[in-house]
């Protein structure tokens, strides 16, 4: 199995299409990180029209949590599982836009992995790619940088936590968090924790945010599963019912 196919069947969110088909109405992602382009525009206005956001700045945390954990969390799953590293550099990554929360489809112009080491990938992902959005972001909506950063982190650990719990090895998957995030930017060791749970035959990993990304003012009006609202043992009680029912949360 090849490192794509690999990738698609720990789920949708992993999945990335190769060279995307001309015609179809993509957003080339390195557009993204001019904070006055109207391609970040569009892709908040979606975001704020799919889940009825209140505010600039919410909208702009919502996609930032979301973004981190759908579009680039492939390449940190790749190097987890295989020490490959995707090129997830923002002008090889286009998005379709989704007219409900998230994203349609992810793709790679030049679909490829190099036996590169772990520095490269923090700067493909994390120092060319998710730190410069969220800074495009702040710039733009005036949301906070701290909070911003919280959903880069939140967005990462969901790569690992996600696989975790969908037959991945939670050994190996622990590991190559603990390596990722020492070697990471933007501060991300201090906006939450990944932790290691088990009921039962099931074990996996999960993720205490320590900021918030607004989505409960949305018109969903819900707290994601990881929401530094609810104190740390209710969301890890809330975490042990989840892995007991064989259920992954967002």
């Amino acid at each position: 199995m090849d490192v794509f196919a690999r990738l698609e069947s720990y789920g949708e969110r992993f999945r990335l299409e190769r060279e995307p088909a001309p015609g179809m109405d993509w957003i080339g992602c390195d557009r993204l990180l001019d904070p006055h382009s109207a391609e970040l525009g569009r892709v908040l206005e979606a975001e704020r029209v799919a889940s009825g956001q209140k505010s600039d700045h919410a909208t702009a945390l919502t996609v930032m949590a979301v973004y981190a954990g759908t579009v680039t969390a492939a390449a940190l799953l790749a190097w987890a599982l295989d020490r490959a590293v995707v090129d997830m550099r923002p002008e090889n990554v286009a998005i379709r836009l989704s007219p409900h929360h998230g994203f349609e489809a992810v793709a790679l112009r030049r679909p490829y992995t190099r036996g590169v080491g772990l520095q490269t990938l923090v700067s493909w992902v994390l120092d060319e790619h998710l730190l410069p959005l969220a800074e495009a972001m702040r710039v733009r909506t005036r949301a906070g940088q701290r909070q911003l950063r919280g959903g880069v982190a939140h967005g990462c650990a969901a790569a690992f936590c996600i696989a975790s719990r969908r037959g991945g090895d939670v050994d190996l998957l622990e590991q190559a968090y603990a390596e990722f995030l020492g070697a990471s930017s933007g501060g991300l060791e201090k906006l939450g924790e990944v932790i290691r749970l088990r009921e039962g035959d099931r074990e996996g990993l999960f993720y205490l945010r320590n900021t918030c990304c607004l989505y409960y003012t949305s018109d969903e009006a819900v707290k994601c599963s990881s929401c530094c609202l609810d104190s740390v043992e209710d969301r890890v009680a809330n975490y042990r019912r989840v892995l007991a029912d064989g259920v992954v949360p967002h």
